[in-house]
């Protein structure tokens, strides 16, 4: 990565203070650097003149700087000399703290319930030397009110003027090594895991597995569920009330969980702008035979929002043996042929012939396949490259251009470092694993990438692996199933709003939910790997940024612009309405405003739109709020308990560590159940809906069974619908702050001394008890005691303990 490492020294006449940018990309995860737009600081794309501290990473663009200067000279035209010589650094110090890093923190902008400052928070020796040479110039930096009833009254100006967290008042804040050393890196905690977040993008979507562009300046983007339908979302996020494809018919898939049948892949012709083309992957039925079909379409002459429905071409079917393996990508890569990638047929360890599908250069499956789809109106739907690798090589199919692969999820091309363009042309994939590895590959013309030899970098096939013919290339990254047990593909990152992630690879893992991040190297060529979490403490505490996810990892997007987007869903179903878009975001740095600006091409809507509504919210992180300001009369209180700030450390420390990754759904919570007999002493020894826990063998009081009492009774809870969203209404009723599982299958022993209580138990996570979900009704079920709920509760929810 590029990088900056500068010292700041202050000019005129006010002590040099030493002002530190360290220019690496991982930092300990903490501080909160914000501006008073509310959003991260960035690196200026024209050198500040004025405000020289913060030319390299700050608040001001070059626009704002000459704003700032310009008041300056308003200010001290109003003075002579003398007032020029003793004031002007310090007149300049103060003007300039609306560019520093920390400007929401020096003018209480990051506190709604707090007025934001005209002036700075100052430091108190600073205040009291400012105040003794220069308290005349304070009517001309603000307007506030109040500064000409304290300018006379040093203790109580200062006073005013003082934070209440004295690590953020100025000037201590330039010299505080702890604020200035990590400013501009992408923050990471303790072991290395990388502080991101995310902006809600779209939700209710089922098994969203592709979302691509049409790179027609338009700024759309087009999602597809696997059931087979396709939806438009205008550059607003507003989604299209009518399918821009609906080919659910035709789609086989089931709504079984884990099911790999379906729509599976989507990529629009490079020059669709003027084609209309684009292309389609998906799994059928004919006769009794399952297959992969790649389809081409038009768009609609009439309407630029729906495909032609009835201008399907089927450009090639290929027999699928089993019906998982389907592989599913769809791309155009820099050379404008059409890649295709299908998995090995299914089963496990790849069972099709002697060597197998994946080996098997006259067999389709278990390849990249590269076609010619231009200028085929006429003759043949597609043609060979010319220049495919085994074109001349007998019983080798010529549309082969890589073999070896298992069932590749997910690939992309690299779009190239925005200035050199390094990299541009790679393609990527996530190459899922038997049962040992998962693997990344960059694919490469003619090359044998090693399945089933090999699984990841070891030996899969002995016999195989051997081989001395074999020739394969190693994957550039493996990792094994105790992180994750089924790859997904993602993206280089290339875009324009987060600076410090260009370079870096993005994917993940669908079964275990895990982010992860790899950076090639550029001395030795190998790929770094970080892991990457969502952010700690008030790292995502921008406006729409969040810092949890639901954890099936189905894919990864980039939209027009470059920027990085996946897709998850909390239940890994064709037919869930679960599924959520989350763009990736860097809190730590931004791009300077107008750099990243587009002007979408207009869309000619012909459909009802539905506006965007997010759901998911940040969680976990709780802000203090601050004392008000002194009045004019009155004096200091005397208060032992702990200051904001003290809470906010003490807050902090206690999530140290932590990675949220299941989500929290704001709602209007229940109105409390009342008595009607409001004159009358309860009887009852406790409340409607209060829990226990029992049954663990071990006494431990984070963990066991459910039981709730409603009605006068206790009862055991059913775990039909039981998810996280439920056992987190628990775990925070008990006193405890996560939910770390939502236990099932009467893991916590039966309780069948009790009735059942509670079924179907639908939860948002901000009720205050179970009783206040949604359920089928108290004593009202159709399950067995074989199926009592229980929790496991923590206060980290880093892990099971």
């Amino acid at each position: 990565m590029w990088y900056f490492c500068d010292v700041f020294g202050r000019i005129w006449q006010s002590p040099c203070i030493l002002f530190y940018l360290l220019a690496f990309w991982v930092a300990p995860a903490f501080l909160h650097p914000q501006c008073l737009d509310f959003k991260p600081p960035f690196q200026p794309q024209q050198e500040l003149q004025f405000c020289q501290m913060y030319k390299y990473f700050g608040c001001c663009d070059y626009a704002k700087d000459q704003e700032l200067k310009a008041k300056y000279y308003r200010i001290m035209d109003n003075f002579d000399y003398y007032g020029y010589s003793n004031c002007a650094a310090y007149v300049q110090d103060l003007l300039c703290q609306e560019c520093s890093p920390y400007a929401a923190h020096l003018f209480d902008a990051e506190d709604p319930n707090t007025p934001l400052r005209t002036i700075p928070g100052l430091c108190p020796d600073y205040c009291s030397q400012f105040h003794s040479k220069c308290r005349s110039f304070l009517t001309l930096l603000s307007d506030d009110p109040r500064l000409p009833e304290l300018e006379h009254d040093q203790r109580r100006l200062c006073q005013y003027l003082e934070l209440d967290d004295p690590d953020y008042c100025y000037p201590h804040i330039l010299s505080n090594e702890r604020l200035a050393k990590n400013l501009g890196r992408t923050a990471a905690d303790s072991q290395g895991c990388l502080q991101l977040c995310l902006e809600e993008v779209a939700n209710g979507l089922r098994n969203p597995l592709a979302m691509v562009h049409a790179n027609d300046g338009t700024h759309r983007f087009f999602v597809a569920e696997q059931v087979g339908l396709v939806w438009v979302y205008l550059p607003d996020r507003s989604k299209l009330e009518k399918p821009f494809l609906n080919i659910t018919k035709a789609v086989l898939t089931s709504p079984w969980e884990g099911d790999e049948r379906g729509f599976l892949g989507l990529t629009f012709h490079p020059r669709f702008k003027y084609n209309g083309k684009l292309y389609v992957y998906y799994s059928v039925e004919v006769g009794f035979d399952e297959r992969i079909r790649i389809s081409e379409f038009r768009i609609s002459s009439t309407d630029m929002n729906v495909v032609d429905h009835g201008s399907e071409r089927i450009i090639l079917e290929i027999d699928e043996p089993a019906s998982n393996h389907n592989g599913g990508q769809l791309l155009f890569a820099d050379d404008g042929y059409l890649y295709i990638f299908t998995g090995d047929g299914g089963m496990a360890g790849d069972p099709f012939g002697k060597f197998g599908n994946a080996q098997n250069k006259s067999a389709l499956l278990g390849k990249a396949l590269r076609i010619d789809v231009d200028d085929n109106e006429r003759g043949p739907l597609y043609r060979i490259p010319p220049d495919n690798p085994f074109i001349r090589e007998p019983n080798a199919r010529p549309e082969v251009y890589a073999y070896g692969v298992r069932n590749m999820w997910r690939c992309s091309v690299d779009r190239g470092d925005p200035n050199t363009k390094e990299g541009k042309g790679r393609i990527f994939c996530g190459d899922v694993g038997q049962n040992k590895y998962e693997e990344i590959d960059i694919v490469e013309k003619g090359r044998n990438y090693g399945w089933r030899a090999k699984e990841g970098f070891s030996c899969y096939d002995k016999k195989l692996c051997a081989n001395s013919s074999l020739d394969d290339v190693l994957p550039i990254y493996a990792y094994p199933h105790k992180m994750g047990k089924s790859v997904t593909g993602g993206y280089v990152y290339r875009g324009c709003e987060n600076p410090n992630l260009n370079g870096m690879y993005i994917f993940g893992d669908f079964m275990s939910g895990r982010l992860m991040s790899l950076k090639e190297n550029r001395n030795t060529h190998s790929w770094e790997y970080n892991e990457i979490c969502m952010g700690e403490g008030l790292t995502c505490s921008f406006p729409g940024l969040i810092n949890n996810y639901y954890p099936y990892i189905i894919s990864f997007a980039e939209d027009e612009a470059g920027e990085l987007y996946f897709m998850s869903t909390e239940i890994p179903s064709a037919t869930s309405p679960t599924g959520v878009v989350y763009k990736i975001v860097d809190p730590s740095r931004r791009a300077p405003p107008g750099k990243c600006n587009y002007e979408p091409l207009s869309v000619r809507v012909k459909s009802s739109l539905i506006p965007f509504k997010p759901k998911e919210t940040l969680i976990g992180v709780h802000v203090p709020t601050k004392l008000p300001r002194l009045s004019n009369a009155e004096e200091p209180p005397v208060d032992d308990s702990k200051g904001w700030f003290q809470e906010l450390l003490d807050i902090l420390n206690e999530q140290d560590g932590q990675i949220s990754t299941t989500p929290f759904t704001p709602t209007t919570p229940k109105p409390k159940r009342t008595s009607r007999r409001k004159d009358r002493r309860r009887k009852d020894k406790h409340k409607n809906g209060v829990v226990r826990l029992v049954g663990d063998e071990e006494g431990r009081k984070d963990r066991g069974r459910v039981e709730v009492y409603a009605n006068g009774e206790w009862g055991t809870v059913c775990d039909d619908l039981w998810n996280t969203k439920n056992a987190i209404v628990v775990c925070r009723q008990i006193g405890f702050r996560h939910a770390l599982k939502a236990a099932k299958h009467a893991e916590f022993g039966q309780g069948t001394s009790l009735k059942i209580i509670l079924d179907d138990v639908q939860c948002e996570g901000t009720e205050e008890t179970l009783l206040d979900c949604q359920h089928a009704g108290i004593g009202t079920h159709n399950c067995a005691h074989y199926e009592d709920a229980g929790v496991i509760c923590g206060n980290s929810d880093s892990g099971l303990e």
